[in-house]
């Protein structure tokens, strides 16, 4: 226990319940675009910033730039009608994560590829904008999102935290797998309450697997 310093969770799928919002936001947003996009090709950009997923949906050309910044304003309010409709939940387990951790000494922080503003009425939403974790990074912090590894960098550097060998990244995406293996960090963790099922995660590099988030304080013994 005492060779961690800082825990990196994702949010929606892994710290915070996720029942569809974010793919129906996506091809809402699109669909005002007249583009058409399957689960599958959603899927595929989950656990990426937002705007780079909506590039890597919008057929490439002269409009794809101007397209992408339409349909990401318009996912923004979707997204935002869809958690003030539905509300949002933590997923059970993530707060006594947060709480048992920071007991021991260990810094928390929260990362996602939504941009600041969707991440603060999420935070406000879940009671978790104050005293819950120690550092929230978004997606409009870094220069490139997963599968880089910046939003995991920024979170070290905003707790102080000082070697990737001390962190451990904990997501529910292939892309939150990555990012934590091309971060070089010693626990990256998979959790199987989200986007991506056992199957896809088993491909991406990991060193551990886990139901949901509430499993992860039994990697470390206590002290």
């Amino acid at each position: 226990m005492h060779e961690l310093e800082l825990v990196v969770f994702d949010m929606a799928g892994t710290t915070v319940e996720d029942h569809g919002q974010v793919p129906d936001a996506f091809t809402a947003a699109l669909a005002e675009q007249g583009i058409a996009v399957t689960r599958e090709q959603v899927k595929g950009v989950r656990g990426s910033s937002k705007r780079q997923a909506l590039l890597r949906l919008i057929p490439a050309g002269p409009e794809q730039k101007r397209l992408a910044e339409e349909a990401y304003a318009s996912f923004r309010a979707h997204l935002a009608q869809r958690y003030t409709s539905e509300g949002v939940q933590a997923i059970p387990g993530a707060v006594p994560a947060f709480r048992w951790l920071r007991e021991r000494g260990v810094r928390v922080a929260l990362n996602t590829g939504f941009d600041r503003d969707t991440t603060g009425l999420l935070l406000d939403a879940l009671g978790w904008a104050r005293g819950m974790v120690d550092a929230v990074v978004c997606g409009d912090d870094v220069t490139r999102g997963r599968p880089a590894p910046y939003l995991i960098f920024r979170a070290m550097e905003a707790t102080g935290a000082s070697s990737v060998h001390s962190v451990a990244n904990v997501g529910d995406t292939t892309l939150d797998l990555q990012a934590g293996h091309n971060a070089g960090v010693r626990w990256n963790v998979g959790v199987l309450s989200g986007a991506h099922d056992r199957q896809s995660l088993e491909g991406a590099p990991h060193t551990h697997l886990l139901p949901s988030v509430a499993d992860v304080t039994g990697l470390w013994p206590t002290v």
